[in-house]
C-alpha cells in the first residue's frame, strides 16, 4: 500500500507500472511515490531495473497500458507532459545521456548547456538562442563551478568535469528536481568527493534530488529515504538509517556485507 500523499507535493506518483522488453518484465507492477523536497535513493543491483524506471520517467519508456485509460505514471502531478516542459521541473542526468555525448565530436561546453533548453543532444540551426537563455547557461555553469570551461571542448574534460557539464544542462530551466542515474561512475575518489559536494549544495539549495545508484557511499547525508529495487520491483522502502541499518543490504546483494556509518556518510564492505 503506498503512502497517502497530497498530489499538489507529488514529485513522482507511479502505480502499477509494468515495463516490457519481450517476455521479459524490466519492472513489475511497480509503485513509488516520492514528495517534493524528498531527497531520495534508488538503490539496486545491475540489473534490478534502476536505468529502466529513469527512462520511464523521463518518457523515453512507456509502461503498458492498465487498460482503463490512466497513466500509471505522473510528474508533479500530470501524465502527459511536452518534453521541453518537464524539463522546466525535473532535470535529468543519466548514464543514457552520458552515452550520447561521448558519441559526438567538436562540441563545445556551452553549447551542451544550451542544449537542454531543445531537449537535442546539439544545436540545431532551427534552435532560437536567445540572449536569455544564454544568461541563464552562464548561471548554470557558475553554479556547478565550470564557467571557465565554457568554451572547452567536451572531449577534453576528465570526467569530472563532463559530468558537471551534464548538471549544468539540466539546471538551465532552474528545475525543481534532479533524477541522477550512477552520477559518480567513472570518478576517481577524489573526482567523486567534489562532485557529491557539489550535489550536497544542490539539495542544501533546495534542489530535491533522486540519485538511482548501486552504491551506498553515493548517498549524500542531505538524502533521507532509500528505496531499494530488485527484479523489477521494489524490495524495501523506508528511513535511510533503518534500511541501511539491518540486514536488507547483504539480502538486496545477495552477499554478507557490513554496513559502516561514519557521522552521516554510510559505506559497505563484504563482511
Amino acid at each position: 500500500m503506498l503512502p497517502v500523499m497530497d498530489q499538489a507535493n507529488l514529485l513522482l506518483d507511479i502505480d502499477h507500472a509494468t515495463v516490457l522488453r519481450g517476455d521479459r518484465a524490466l519492472l513489475a507492477d511497480f509503485s513509488l511515490r516520492v514528495a517534493d523536497g524528498e531527497h531520495t535513493a534508488i538503490l539496486g543491483p545491475n540489473g534490478s531495473g534502476k536505468s529502466t524506471l529513469v527512462r520511464m520517467i523521463e518518457r523515453r519508456l512507456y509502461p503498458l497500458s492498465p487498460g482503463d485509460g490512466r497513466d500509471p505514471v505522473r510528474v508533479f502531478g500530470r501524465a502527459r507532459w511536452d518534453v521541453t516542459e518537464l524539463r522546466r521541473l525535473i532535470g535529468v542526468v543519466s548514464a543514457e545521456l552520458r552515452r550520447d555525448f561521448e558519441t559526438l565530436e567538436g562540441l563545445r561546453v556551452r553549447e551542451v548547456v544550451l542544449s537542454g533548453f531543445f531537449a537535442s543532444l546539439v544545436l540545431g540551426l532551427d534552435h532560437d538562442v536567445t540572449h536569455d537563455m544564454q544568461q541563464a547557461a552562464t548561471r548554470a555553469l557558475e553554479r556547478v563551478g565550470i564557467l571557465a570551461l565554457a568554451d572547452r571542448e567536451v572531449a577534453t574534460l576528465s570526467t569530472g568535469e563532463a559530468r558537471r557539464v551534464l548538471i549544468a544542462r539540466a539546471l538551465v530551466y532552474q528545475p525543481r528536481a534532479l533524477l541522477l542515474d550512477e552520477p559518480c561512475t567513472g570518478l576517481d575518489l577524489s573526482a567523486r568527493q567534489e562532485f557529491l559536494g557539489h550535489l550536497r549544495e544542490l539539495a542544501q539549495g533546495g534542489t530535491t534530488l533522486v540519485v538511482v545508484t548501486h552504491h551506498i557511499e553515493e548517498i549524500i547525508p542531505e538524502i533521507g529515504r532509500v528505496v531499494m529495487i530488485r527484479n523489477g520491483k521494489v524490495f524495501a522502502d523506508g528511513p535511510k538509517a533503518e534500511i541501511l541499518g539491518g540486514d536488507a543490504l547483504s539480502r538486496l546483494f545477495d552477499m554478507p556485507l557490513r554496513v559502516q556509518r561514519n557521522e552521516t556518510w554510510y559505506s559497505a564492505r563484504v563482511a
